[in-house]
């Protein structure tokens, strides 16, 4: 664990000016963030607080009837401390229609119908508000593919995605976030109970270890399980990051032209003229 730990005070400004940079160079002064009550979500809108101002920033939380409350709770915590523009919007009318019309509906595509719908409203709120939709995805659930194409994956901007978890935690106690929202376990709060770590069947602290001996320093499986892991959790890992790529990348572009956009037709994302 102590590879992992950063100089927060550098993190924090390198963050905030990348915010800054990013939202105001495509010609945006606000921004718009869903605001679920985990931490992830809370860094973000603390980061982009910061960098655009509070009263620049809309927050919008968006529950479903089995959230939880202490979610709403913690969100509303985050608002308060920072000050930041904010909305409820429910979202159970909205996707119970599709849950009742497919009575066989498991619960992970019930995830999925929730995050895509999550993002919907942010978008929408993002042309109401003018301003840009800033990610929360942090580094660890990037990598393992624990994220919803066009659902919580989704957005303009992404402030943390380069932050594993350990990362996210480090950073949220060293910008004074409130305590409920750093302690309480991670959750997509898709049921009663329900922990991103049960479901992944490891702890976010071994997948941090192992993505970055992986990932950052480049380790092979046998390199990492020489460092005492088991190798059957780190195959496991790494495989869950391969088979998991194309949600990292665009769209896969059929080359039939001279000029092939993602190909040869490639420019940096600010490329403007």
């Amino acid at each position: 664990m102590p590879r992992l730990r950063i100089n927060t005070d550098t993190a924090r400004k390198i963050l905030v000016l990348f915010l800054r940079d990013a939202v105001t160079k495509v010609g945006f002064k606000r921004a718009v963030i869903g605001l679920s009550g985990g931490i992830d979500s809370a860094l973000s809108c603390y980061l982009v607080a910061e960098a655009l101002g509070p009263e620049n920033v809309l927050a919008v939380r968006m529950p479903y009837k089995t959230s939880s409350p202490g979610s709403l709770s913690d969100a509303q915590a985050v608002i308060d401390a920072l000050g930041v523009q904010s909305d409820t919007v429910e979202i159970t009318p909205m996707v119970d229609p599709l849950f009742e019309r497919f009575p066989d509906i498991t619960p992970m595509r019930k995830g999925n119908v929730m995050a895509r719908q999550r993002m919907v409203i942010l978008y929408d709120q993002s042309v109401a508000f003018n301003g840009l939709v800033i990610g929360t995805s942090n580094k660890t659930e990037t990598l393992l593919g624990y994220t919803t194409i066009f659902g919580d994956n989704a957005a303009a901007v992404q402030p943390i995605t380069d932050l594993y978890k350990t990362q996210v935690r480090q950073l949220s106690r060293a910008l004074g976030m409130p305590q409920s929202v750093i302690d309480k376990p991670p959750s997509a709060d898709l049921w009663a109970g329900q922990t991103d770590e049960d479901e992944l069947g490891y702890t976010y602290d071994t997948a941090d270890q192992l993505l970055y001996l992986l990932v950052d320093r480049r380790y092979t499986v046998d390199e990492v399980v020489a460092e005492g892991f088991d190798r059957a959790v780190v195959e496991r890992i790494w495989r869950q990051v391969r088979l998991n790529h194309y949600k990292r990348t665009m769209p896969n572009v059929a080359k039939v032209s001279q000029r092939s956009i993602g190909h040869d037709f490639l420019y940096l994302r600010d490329w403007v003229g």
